[in-house]
């Protein structure tokens, strides 16, 4: 099933079960939002996850793409990328949780053709502040899924303070074996996380005490990218259609080792999309983000042969990766922001080097060269630390 044909499948189920569909954003929060990137298809909906009326009403379902930082040293494994697609759907006040678990457990065994013996949940367990999850317990033994009680890993909170609640994880079996009897998602990796329903009902205040909302919600997210690399077989998210021509061209380009070729490909195609949103290369916010992706992609180019060079990137993949997320940028201007880019860090690199031969850097560096190398040399912490053990 292709990666087009489950958002089609999804957003159809979701409409036909009483949800409007709304447009995802872009990865740019609101202005007033401290958060750089939107990090989920909740994020642009929290006032009306705290009681604001949504126009379109209480049942929504959309496509939103997504950006983390937080998982930047995870990419390059089987599951984790930069920008990625979030499938959703809300209940701002309606339905509750078995609800929304039914819906979900129909859509992936019914609409997606899943065998049942494939799945697996988790549910929370309780704690010290709520107690535990019981009507998704039941809701899953009743269907007859293996279901496994957390106590930690089934609380969802969008930061320290704000919206949170208990969460039921769906997860679907990657083994090229039937799953174990007693194999868990705590347990076996194997077990991949492909769903997520959460009961939002809960305000964590400043002090870490809960108060409820106003409204007893359910949020859901789902990474097509790696819905769509289970349901296609594969091994992992790099090697679902999305990454096709990724995959097709990149290799012969730039012969490089199987993890740092997946963070190549991320990289390029997430700076892709965050240039099509409007971000340009900065040194601070989310241009740093941007330029962080940029670097790192230039600095595995560069490990094996540093004649490589961005220019050599096919326009091809450039234009693939708008025409994906729905970006009314010519491609040729992105390739050129690319380029400037690592003319930049070629520039910095060269002044890197000869600042720290200098004999005051020649033993271990203390915070104060850190700030210094900064502050007078614009040489960033990890850019330093490359040079120095690179």
């Amino acid at each position: 099933m292709k990666t087009e044909q489950i958002v089609r499948t999804f957003v159809e189920y979701f409409e036909e079960r009483g949800h409007r569909r709304i447009t995802g954003s872009t990865l740019l929060p609101p202005a007033d939002d401290p958060v750089l990137f939107t990090t989920s298809g909740m994020h642009p909906l929290t006032p009306h996850l705290e009681g604001r009326p949504h126009p379109l009403g209480r049942r929504l379902v959309n496509v939103q793409r997504c950006l983390r930082t937080t998982d930047l040293d995870e990419v390059g494994d089987a599951t984790h990328l930069t920008v990625f697609e979030m499938l959703g759907t809300w209940s701002l006040g309606d339905y509750e949780g078995p609800v929304s678990l039914d819906w979900g457990y129909g859509l992936l065994t019914e609409g997606l053709g899943i065998d049942p013996g494939l799945l697996h949940a988790t549910v929370h367990g309780g704690d010290d502040r709520t107690g535990p999850d019981t009507a998704s317990l039941e809701f899953w033994q009743d269907r007859g899924v293996p279901v496994e009680p957390t106590v930690h890993d089934n609380w969802w909170s969008n930061g320290p303070t704000g919206p949170c609640g208990p969460d039921s994880e769906i997860f679907l079996w990657s083994g090229d074996t039937p799953p174990p009897p007693r194999a868990t998602p705590t347990g076996d990796d194997r077990w991949v996380e492909v769903w997520n329903h959460v009961m939002m009902r809960h305000r964590r205040l400043a002090d870490g005490s809960l108060v409820p909302l106003l409204q007893r919600n359910i949020d859901t997210g789902l990474g097509l990218e790696r819905l769509a690399s289970l349901l296609q077989g594969r091994s992992s998210v790099f090697d679902c259609d999305v990454f096709a021509p990724w995959r097709r061209l990149v290799p012969p380009l730039w012969p490089l080792e199987e993890r740092s070729l997946r963070v190549v490909c991320d990289h390029l195609r997430s700076a892709v999309v965050v240039l099509g949103d409007g971000v340009r290369p900065a040194n601070t916010g989310r241009g740093y983000v941007l330029r962080r992706l940029v670097r790192r992609v230039l600095t595995l180019l560069w490990r094996d042969d540093p004649t490589r060079c961005l220019g050599d990137l096919p326009p091809e993949l450039i234009g693939h990766t708008l025409d994906r997320f729905g970006q009314d940028m010519e491609p040729y201007d992105v390739h050129r922001m690319l380029l400037e880019e690592e003319r930049r860090f070629r520039r910095l690199l060269e002044r890197g080097r000869r600042v720290l031969a200098r004999p005051r850097f020649r033993g271990s560096l203390g915070e104060e060269d850190f700030r210094y190398l900064h502050d007078t040399h614009g040489l960033p912490r990890d850019l330093v630390t490359g040079l120095l053990h690179g």
